[in-house]
């Protein structure tokens, strides 16, 4: 609304009829902003002008229009004295940007209300003779041209004469000017044409001429396809390719008027043609018969049910070693059919709303919906799959054609959510915005949509961050490397973070994955792991819920992945006795897990007397089959990244053990609503994760300095494990001897940043944590579980 007072009393405001000076002032501001918008649009003025129209339609008064009739009147006045002044001076090149900005201006005007320039078309008219030396230039043509299709129609009774010239000018643009004075000019012959001469002939002529050179072309080449024919005349091929679809767009050639009594179907034989060109050698060629076709479908939609031009589409789409150039003419010509289809329903509406009942007009756009959809449904999932492209031009004109197959309620939306979540992770922000925009949208008309379709959108974002980076050689990380330092994903979980049964079921799919059933690769593990670790957390309830499932998902996996590398390890190496202690309680004894952590440190100082804890004696133990090593190495990493997620978020919210040791699910969603206080500074960096798909261990042999790293990795992995969390039940100095291993375990592997426990919050949180320490714990049990599995590891290798 503001906006709106605002321009209207600096623009649209009458001016007294003697006061020149302020007129010229008006008109020159609003050309001067019309020439600075030349590359970023004109959509905002024409939004700014239909709603300014839009609100004095009912009024008895209306000044806008009245401000409007005043600038149309001075800014074709304006053009004249410039056409004067152009031919006194010397500098030209100020005076056509400015009629450009003039006559830009006027087809503005023209667009949102066409009856201003309705008086002014004939003075329009002799522009369209200018000749062309400048950029500048064809956009005075182009400009004219437009407004004469828009204004000649509404004319009451206008000269033979004029109407015979207009289509003489046209014609001689089409003739000997480029794509886009062609594709304007013949927009504007079918307008004066179709709607007020009927000059069917004059544009039946002009077909047959480029149809039957192509037609001749076609005929040389089948005869001798190595003929140099087509290259000598390969600019009047593609002019005439062009043409005939440009033409095709705007006039139906298969009624009476243009063919006569004929019973050849021109549609069917122009498609023919067509087809036949995008299967030559020369992608110039194909690009300008695709194109051509794109043009002919606006007028034969039905044509694109054809088989031919479904495998064309499809195949262009689909296939990885295509041209770019070709995918993108494809996207292209699905765009401009939506485009075109929106704005024929559109006019149909007003058509409608006009005659204030129901009639065919109605019944005829949803029978054009129908067939839209029909459209969209049959290359759909070949458009989605273009979101993977590693050219971004692909991806935006797919995202294009997407958005305006949404906005059309074209297709049921639920199959494009998690292309969308995918799409907004694009480097590109209008992309990104894009995407969100559509999210947003779906997410007001069907609640839960997001949600159904989060965990798969993500693993696409994943898929579409690869092709983005495929030619880069840097390692695909799930947050933006810059100051920000956001994660990827973050708009799709603040979507999702208001709902609070919504958001644990995403939190929980996604920590699912890091279990070894999964099968996830590593690369998808750790670009998961950064989301979670970046996403934006508003209150303690959504990081200690991730901890607390961190902490479930390690004893599930541990254990896990324990029993699979125990079965591998009994094939490779003889069973080594177990103490009699061990036997008694069974590898897999839940008295083992639980039993008290006393015990576990007089073991755990008998192996350590053993040399466990040495790099040279692990590689002593290791296997010469590396299968079950790599698979260790792959497996572990999935445990690793929860370890480390779980001591970032301690360190990013300040959390203290107690805090995250009293945390229940179950509580009151009241008594963690406090917002979360972020620190500064701290980043999430899996130091081992990364130096393990830096060296690829994937792959199915170990050099030595490989196996090493395993080894060093097993030992700094064994040492997190048994001293990420406090004993709380040993003595003062055992605890402080636990919390010294267990910093200087996460300070290796997070490469120097040692970090250590954050205070509790209050006197009475401590104490409460003290009376837990009775009892055990959750996280307690999955550092007993753990530690087992590492004890199991041991004794299977030597």
């Amino acid at each position: 609304k503001l906006v709106n007072e605002t321009f209207q009393k600096l623009w649209f405001t009458p001016t007294p009829q003697n006061d020149k000076e302020a007129m010229t002032r008006k008109i020159l501001n609003i050309t001067d902003v019309v020439a600075a918008c030349r590359d970023t649009g004109y959509d905002w003025f024409e939004q700014l002008l239909q709603n300014l129209l839009k609100i004095e339609e009912d009024a008895s008064y209306k000044p806008v229009k009245k401000a409007c009739t005043q600038l149309v009147d001075n800014l074709v006045e304006h053009i004249l004295k410039y056409e004067e002044s152009m031919a006194e001076t010397d500098s030209k090149g100020v005076n056509s940007g400015r009629l450009v900005a003039c006559i830009t201006t006027l087809f503005l005007f023209s667009k949102i209300r066409p009856q201003l320039m309705v008086k002014h078309a004939m003075t329009m008219q002799p522009y369209l003779t200018t000749k062309c030396s400048t950029q500048n230039d064809f956009m005075v043509i182009c400009n004219v041209a437009k407004i004469l299709e828009l204004v000649v129609p509404l004319m009451e009774h206008p000269s033979e004469t004029f109407l015979a010239t207009i289509e003489e000018d046209l014609m001689k643009l089409i003739i000997k000017y480029g794509m886009t004075v062609v594709q304007h000019c013949v927009s504007c012959l079918g307008a004066v044409v179709n709607k007020v001469t009927q000059n069917y002939k004059f544009v039946w002529a002009c077909f047959n001429r480029y149809y039957g050179a192509l037609l001749k072309l076609k005929s040389q080449h089948q005869e001798d396809p190595n003929s140099t024919v087509l290259t000598t005349n390969k600019p009047a091929l593609l002019r005439s390719l062009f043409t005939v679809g440009a033409l095709c767009r705007h006039f139906d050639f298969d009624q009476e008027d243009f063919k006569g009594s004929s019973k050849v179907n021109i549609k069917d034989k122009v498609l023919e043609l067509l087809l036949y060109f995008t299967k030559h050698s020369d992608e110039e060629v194909q690009t300008k018969a695709i194109i051509g076709l794109g043009f002919s479908f606006i007028q034969h939609p039905i044509l694109m049910f054809e088989v031919d031009v479904k495998n064309l589409y499809n195949n262009l789409l689909s296939d990885k070693n295509c041209s770019v150039n070709l995918k993108i003419q494809v996207l292209k010509n699905l765009q401009t059919y939506l485009q075109e289809e929106d704005t024929r329903m559109q006019q149909a509406d007003r058509d409608w709303k006009k005659m204030s009942k129901q009639e065919d007009l109605k019944e005829m756009g949803d029978i054009s919906s129908g067939m839209s959809s029909s459209i969209m449904q049959l290359y759909l999932k070949q458009v989605l799959e273009s979101f993977f492209s590693t050219q971004s031009s692909v991806r935006h004109f797919a995202l294009n054609v997407i958005a305006l197959t949404l906005n059309q309620g074209l297709i049921h939306p639920v199959q494009c959510v998690p292309y969308l979540i995918a799409m907004g992770t694009d480097p590109e922000p209008s992309m990104r915005n894009k995407s969100d925009q559509q999210l947003v949208e779906i997410d007001k008309k069907y609640t839960g949509f997001i949600h159904m379709k989060a965990v798969a959108g993500i693993k696409m974002s994943y898929q579409v961050q690869q092709a983005i980076i495929s030619n880069e050689k840097r390692m695909l990380r799930g947050f933006r490397q810059d100051e920000t330092s956001s994660a990827l994903c973050s708009h799709l979980y603040s979507m999702i973070r208001g709902n609070r049964q919504h958001r644990r079921a995403f939190l929980i799919s996604l920590l699912n994955l890091f279990d070894d059933a999964a099968k996830t690769e590593v690369n998808m593990l750790l670009y998961i792991a950064d989301n979670l670790a970046c996403f934006p957390y508003q209150t303690q309830e959504e990081p200690l819920f991730i901890m607390h499932h961190i902490d479930i998902t390690l004893s599930v996996s541990g254990s896990n992945l324990l029993q699979s590398f125990r079965e591998s390890m009994v094939k490779g190496k003889p069973k080594v006795k177990k103490p009699a202690s061990e036997e008694e309680s069974g590898s897999e004894s839940e008295e083992e897990v639980v039993r008290p952590r006393r015990t576990r440190r007089r073991a755990n100082s008998e192996s350590d007397s053993d040399g466990e804890d040495d790099v040279d004696h692990v590689l002593s133990c290791l296997p010469e089959n590396a299968g079950p090593l790599i698979e260790f190495a792959n497996a572990s990493q999935g445990i690793l990244l929860l370890l480390m997620l779980k001591q970032h978020l301690k360190n990013l919210c300040g959390f203290s053990d107690s805090k995250i040791q009293k945390y229940s699910p179950s509580e009151s969603a009241k008594v963690y609503d406090k917002a979360i206080n972020r620190k500064t500074g701290v980043h999430f960096h899996p130091k081992q994760t990364l130096e393990f798909l830096k060296r690829d261990m994937t792959c199915g042999k170990l050099n030595e300095d490989t196996k090493r790293t395993i080894a060093k990795q097993y030992l700094d992995f064994k040492l997190l494990m048994e001293h990420l969390d406090p004993d709380e039940e040993e003595e003062e100095g055992e605890v402080s001897a636990s919390t010294d291993a267990r910093n200087k375990a996460i300070t290796s592997l997070l490469g120097g940043n040692s970090p250590k426990n954050n205070v509790a919050e209050t006197e009475e949180e401590e104490s409460d944590g003290e009376e837990k320490a009775g009892g055990t714990s959750g996280v307690s049990i999955n550092v007993e579980m753990s530690w087992c599995f590492f004890q199991f590891f041991f004794f299977f290798i030597n």
